[in-house]
């Protein structure tokens, strides 16, 4: 299967569908949270985006009058809903991340499992690979990198290591990434260390937090009031976002306020942030480090 949706009934009934509304899966990768969308909808209407080539064909079952597939990042959702004719929508979903099929596909260098080039692009339009960022970054970005996106405790002392590797030979492949690492990582913890270094160089290839931050300032933009968001987080980089853009109307710091003292915030959170239960975590391990968050527009 190409990717097994996490949290779906929880996530789409966070919609509180209006069957003739208009609707957005903003990561359709699969296509299992926009096929559960599409049963609730009745004369109206679900646009989904993906910028990963390979989800396309998910998708040639479902085009129809209901539904349009954008292929493009979610970052830019405000411009291609207009381009198609679209104002105001009901609910937005979004299934952070990486899927299943880029896991388990070696040749996009996004698994710790596969020698495979150190790519990691999702979208494969896109200059920058893995390789770029590990060969070319000075050793402050590097640094950066590592501490901000893998949270890798001796992440300055790896970016030293990195720099130092690669004026003998260029890291070109996941196998010479990870020979560099087993020198570094935690004894008993191998894995789990690969495994953060390997996001830290995703996130920084797709901008993956900065996009995220464009889509949740443009959704209160094109949410109606009472519309809902329903945003599925895999890591508490992503999740810190979510929270306090639900919670404050921005990214850090406290709400603004009127002159009457008043909070002035896009968003009311519906209901407290919901994990998968643990039968879906025994059934789908990528469940496990998942966690929903619901919120409504003021």
């Amino acid at each position: 299967m190409y990717h097994v949706p996490v949290l779906l009934k929880e996530s789409v009934e966070g919609l509180a569908i209006n069957p003739e509304g208009i609707y957005v899966d903003v990561t359709f990768g699969g296509g299992g949270h926009s096929r559960e969308i599409l049963k609730h909808l009745k004369g109206g209407k679900l646009y989904a985006f993906d910028q990963d080539a390979d989800a396309v064909d998910n998708a040639k079952d479902l085009i129809g009058p209901n539904f349009t597939l954008i292929p493009a990042n979610f970052r830019y959702i405000k411009k291609y809903l207009r381009l198609n004719g679209v104002d105001k929508v009901d609910g937005l979903l979004g299934d952070l991340g990486i899927s299943s099929h880029q896991i388990d596909t070696p040749e996009r260098g996004f698994s710790i499992r596969y020698d495979a080039p150190l790519d990691m692009r999702m979208d494969r339009a896109i200059e920058k690979t893995a390789a770029d960022i590990i060969n070319k970054y000075s050793e402050h970005g590097l640094h950066s990198i590592l501490g901000m996106y893998g949270e890798v405790r001796n992440a300055k002392t790896l970016a030293q290591a990195l720099v130092k590797e690669r004026i003998n030979k260029t890291i070109n492949r996941t196998s010479e990434l990870i020979e560099v690492l087993s020198k570094y990582a935690p004894r008993g913890k191998e894995s789990k260390y690969y495994a953060q270094v390997f996001q830290a160089l995703r996130i920084e290839v797709n901008e993956e937090l900065e996009a995220l931050k464009d889509l949740l300032e443009q959704s209160q933009q094109v949410l109606k009031p009472g519309g809902r968001l329903s945003i599925i987080s895999y890591h508490s980089l992503e999740d810190r976002l979510v929270k306090n853009f639900v919670q404050q109307g921005k990214f850090h710091g406290d709400a603004d306020k009127d002159l009457y003292g008043n909070t002035n915030k896009p968003f009311n959170a519906v209901c407290k942030a919901i994990d998968p239960n643990d039968e879906e975590k025994e059934r789908n391990n990528r469940a496990r480090s998942a966690r929903l968050r619901i919120a409504e527009r003021v």
